[in-house]
Formats: C-alpha cells, sequence, structure tokens
C-alpha cells in the first residue's frame, strides 16, 4: 500500500529543521572569521538554539493546542521560514543569536505536533511506521542536509547555506498546504496528572541519561570542523565527506538501536553507552591521523544516536499516564544535553584545553549517563523483588489462613 503524501511533507519539513540545527556546527570557523567572534563563542549559536528548544517547545506546544493541528504546523513552518530569512541577514552575532533562538521555537513543537498528524494519516496498524517516515527526514539531514550545507557555506558563503534552508522551508510549506489534510484534534490532556507523571523517579532517571547521552555527544561535535581541521589535518572539503559518513553512521545507529529496544531495552541502552565510551576514548588517539578519525567518527555516530531510541521508548513506558507529554519533554531534555555539551566543550577550549582532549569530556558524560541508568535499573529491580515480596507474603498468609 502506497503511503499518503503527508508523510513525505513531514519529512521535508523535518529534513529542514534538521539541517537548519546541525549544518551550523560545519560553518563555525567562517561564521566566526565572518562576525569577528572566536571559535567558542560562535558555539554559543549551537548552545541557545538547543535551550531554545528546550525551555520553548512545551511552551509552544500549548500555545498551538488552540489550533487545528494542520493550522499548527503551517504556523510552525512559516516561523521556521522568517526564522533562517532572519539568520541570513544577521550583520552581527548578537542578531543571528537572535534569529536562531527565534528560529528555534519551531523545533520541538512541530515534531511533536507532526509525530501526531503522522499517526493519524495512515491506518492504525502503520502509525509507528509513518512516525519513523516523519523523522528519517531528521537523519537524512545529517546525511545530505549538512555536508552539503557545509560545501555550499564554505564556497559561497554561509549565508548562502542559510538561503537554501529558507528555500527547504518554502518547499516544505508548500507540500504541507497541499497534502497535509485537517485532521481531528486530539482531546484535551489533563495537565495536572500529565505533570505529576513526569515526576516519577524512573521518568526522571531516563530523561537525565538522555541529558547525559546528548551532552556527550555535543562536547564534540559541535567542534568537529575545527578539531578535523587543526587536529587531523583534513581539509575544509575533506570535513564534509566526514560530516557524510557520520551521517551514515547515525542513520545506521537509528534503525539498529530501535531493533535493539524492542529486543531488550534497558541491556540495548546499558551496551550502547559501553561502546560509546569506548569509541570516544579510542578517538583521542585516532583524531590525530585523518582516515583512522574519519572512521571513528562514524561508529562513534552509529553508537551516539543508537542510544537515542531505546532512551525515547523508555521515558514513554515509564509516563504511562502521560506519554505524549513525556515524548516531547525528552526532546527537552536531547536539546537540553546539546547546550550543556556545546557550551562545556566551548569552556574547556577556551581554558586552553585542545580541541584534541574534547572526547575525554564527551567520554566523562557517557560515564555519568551510564552510572544514572544502571542506578535506575538497579532500583528498578529493587522495587520489582519488594512486590514479589509482599505478594508471596499475601499469598502465604491466604494459605495459612485457609488452612486454619
Amino acid at each position: 500500500m502506497s503511503l499518503p503524501p503527508a508523510l513525505l511533507a513531514l519529512a521535508a519539513a523535518a529534513f529542514g529543521i534538521g539541517t537548519t540545527e546541525f549544518v551550523i556546527m560545519g560553518l563555525l570557523p567562517e561564521i566566526g572569521h565572518s562576525l569577528g567572534v572566536s571559535i567558542p563563542q560562535a558555539g554559543q549559536l549551537v548552545s541557545s538554539y538547543a535551550l531554545a528548544v528546550t525551555i520553548g517547545s512545551p511552551f509552544m506546544a500549548v500555545l498551538m493546542a488552540r489550533f487545528p493541528r494542520r493550522l499548527s504546523l503551517l504556523i510552525l513552518m512559516a516561523v521556521f521560514i522568517i526564522g533562517n530569512a532572519f539568520c541570513a541577514l544577521a550583520h552581527g552575532y548578537d542578531t543571528l543569536m537572535a534569529a536562531r533562538i527565534f528560529t528555534a521555537l519551531a523545533h520541538g513543537a512541530f515534531f511533536g505536533i507532526g509525530a501526531v498528524v503522522a499517526a493519524e494519516v495512515v491506518p492504525k496498524h502503520q502509525r509507528a511506521m509513518a512516525i519513523s517516515l516523519m523523522f528519517s527526514g531528521l537523519t537524512l539531514a545529517n546525511v545530505l542536509g549538512v555536508p552539503f550545507g557545509t560545501l555550499l557555506g564554505q564556497a559561497y558563503g554561509w549565508r548562502t547555506t542559510f538561503w537554501a534552508v529558507v528555500i527547504i522551508g518554502v518547499a516544505a510549506f508548500v507540500a504541507l498546504l497541499i497534502w497535509v489534510p485537517e485532521v481531528r484534534q486530539a482531546r484535551r490532556m489533563r495537565l495536572k496528572r500529565e505533570v505529576a507523571a513526569l515526576g516519577h523517579p524512573q521518568v526522571l532517571l531516563a530523561m537525565g541519561t538522555s541529558v547525559l547521552c546528548s551532552a556527550a555527544l555535543f562536547t564534540v561535535f559541535t567542534y568537529i570542523t575545527p578539531l578535523l581541521e587543526t587536529v587531523s589535518g583534513i581539509s575544509p572539503h575533506g570535513v564534509s565527506i566526514a560530516l557524510l559518513l557520520f551521517g551514515v553512521g547515525i542513520t545506521l545507529g537509528n534503525l539498529v538501536g530501535g531493533r535493539l529496544a524492542d529486543w531488550r531495552l534497558m541491556p540495548s541502552i546499558i551496551l550502547s553507552l559501553c561502546l560509546l565510551i569506548i569509541v570516544q576514548i579510542v578517538f583521542t588517539a585516532t583524531s590525530h591521523s585523518a582516515v583512522p578519525a574519519v572512521i571513528t567518527i562514524m561508529v562513534w555516530g552509529a553508537f551516539a544516536f543508537g542510544v537515542a531510541p531505546p532512551l525515547q521508548m523508555r521515558v514513554v513506558d515509564q509516563a504511562r499516564a502521560a506519554p505524549s507529554l513525556a515524548s516531547t519533554m525528552n526532546q527537552s531534555a536531547f536539546n537540553l544535553g546539546n547546550a550543556i555539551g556545546a557550551s562545556a566543550g566551548g569552556f574547556m577550549v577556551s581554558a586552553g584545553a585542545g580541541y584534541a582532549q574534547l572526547p575525554w569530556l564527551g567520554s566523562a558524560f557517557s560515564v555519568v549517563a551510564l552510572g544514572v541508568i544502571v542506578t535506575a535499573l538497579w532500583l528498578e529491580r529493587r522495587s520489582q523483588r519488594r512486590r514479589e515480596t509482599r505478594k508471596a507474603g499475601f499469598r502465604a498468609a491466604a494459605t495459612h489462613s485457609e488452612a486454619a
């Protein structure tokens, strides 16, 4: 059965959003030189975007709840287009920062609402596949959008890349307008009950792991271009190829991570984190040579994104009373980690550490994440043992009562 074109429209929008979020990592040297700021200062453009997604997504989701789903998507895509146009027109660091923050307001809410729409436009047995197809646009952005956007910015200036993203946004807006049908509005959520569900210790531990895993990635990935150019000795053109291979890695990791999550959820998270720690430590050595560095980046991307689907599933499973809100908040958690990682990496470089030392900091975040998820597993099993003990006690008491 052919898939509805609405999913292609949603995937196209996700492609544009993913490109504008990640392509700036490949353009930090150009932006820093153009605006007269250091690379760590330019890196704060990554942190500000992530923080805006973290803080703005819940508010935008509540604001958009009063509109029909289709209209909400169109409004958010219009915000995206205008924000990227402002980025292309920015004449200073502060105006570019403001434009990035404005653009980020569309990010989390679009994915949250878009996932609902994707599930509504297909038969019930295809909902998971439909949502996966929409998010494939985000993955594809790392495979195609980021490397080609980086090449375009290096060849014709970083503003050209943002204009290209504007064009993608306009195309996605038209596709959404034509192909996305009106869908029924979801019932009003009971906000108090859902917020209370988010306070469950297991939900908080899972989201905390998401924050730390994302921080581990962005501590290094934010500064991947200067690292590859100054430490690995890779040309700007070679950096684009490395980012392309990184995109291939995260695509494979995303698919494998989803399969592992269906197999055994918690063991898959722990295994992915253990492998991620090893790869990050290895990267401190391989980063000094071009070919080993590129190979390590591809493997690193696979493990870094392989842990994302299991963590998303873990959050939703542990917040059964509030799955929609939990899923949205976990996206905020990932973006909070983006901001923490970018800021921590920038602070480390500003303090005098070399780019080659950044993987050590990333591995430290991963070690803490492993500790958090192992603690969550231990608490869960202890709680299960207590429940089993109580049940056994009740059965023993009932047996004794019958015997008496």
